[in-house]
This record gives C-alpha cells, structure tokens and sequence, in this order.
C-alpha cells in the first residue's frame, strides 16, 4: 500500500516554482505577464558568450537580477542564463521601470526568442516577463 493519499504528476509541483537568483520560490497561482521585447546589452563584453551562444536556445529562460552598486548604471539589471553564466544586461534605455519592480520584490523573468552572430557580436532578442 502507498503513503501517498492522492497520485500526482511528478512534474507537478514545478508548476510552483520559479528559480529566482538561485533559490526556487513557491509561487502558487502565478502568471506570467508579458512586458516588452528588447535585446540583451553587453554581450560583446562577455568573453565566454561563444563557449555558452551553443546552449542558449530558443525558449531557454533567464533569470534577471538587480545590480544597484554597477558603477555604469544604478539601474543595472544582470542577466543570467539557467547556468548562471552571466549574459549581459536589460540595455539602460529599458531598464527604469524594470529596476522599480525588481527593488520592490517582483519576480521577473526573461526567454530567448532570437540569437544572431554579427560578426564578432552575439545578438540575443528576449522577451520579459512579470510573474504575478
């Protein structure tokens, strides 16, 4: 006889979840809410994009992390992939209201929609979202 009172799907309670800077934080009933599209800033700048560019694909999620002692953007937002290799940034144009919500303890979150080499550069479209 089983212990447990119900079946379930193992999966099921990833349903729950969202990995936020590292840590899995409970979020039961949650949605995910579209905010706007925009590039990831800084890419050239990140010597291992080429040793990471093969396992960034299209839907893979980012996690997205303030940065306010950045000593080029108090409004900083770090962007890191599902290994933590960091990425680049949300462009300092997009990242006023973003930097708001991420200081008050919103939860947001980034997936891949495009990737393009351009020469040296590593073009990454994402599109964000506001976990509510």
């Amino acid at each position: 006889m089983t212990q447990s009172l119900i079946n379930t799907n193992p999966e099921f309670p990833s349903l729950f979840h969202i990995a936020s800077a590292g840590q899995n934080i409970p979020l039961p009933f949650t949605r995910e809410i579209f905010l706007f599209a925009c590039h990831i800033a800084g890419t050239n700048f990140r010597p291992e994009i080429a040793e990471i560019e093969p396992e960034l694909k299209i839907g893979a999620k980012f996690t997205l992390r303030r940065e306010p002692e950045n000593k080029f953007d108090k409004r900083a937002i770090a962007i890191y992939d599902a290994n933590k290799n960091h990425a680049g940034y949300v462009p300092q144009a997009n990242n006023e209201v973003l930097a708001r919500l991420l200081d008050a303890g919103k939860i947001l979150s980034a997936r891949l929609t495009a990737k393009e080499w351009n020469d040296s550069w590593l073009k990454l479209d994402i599109e964000i979202f506001l976990h509510d």
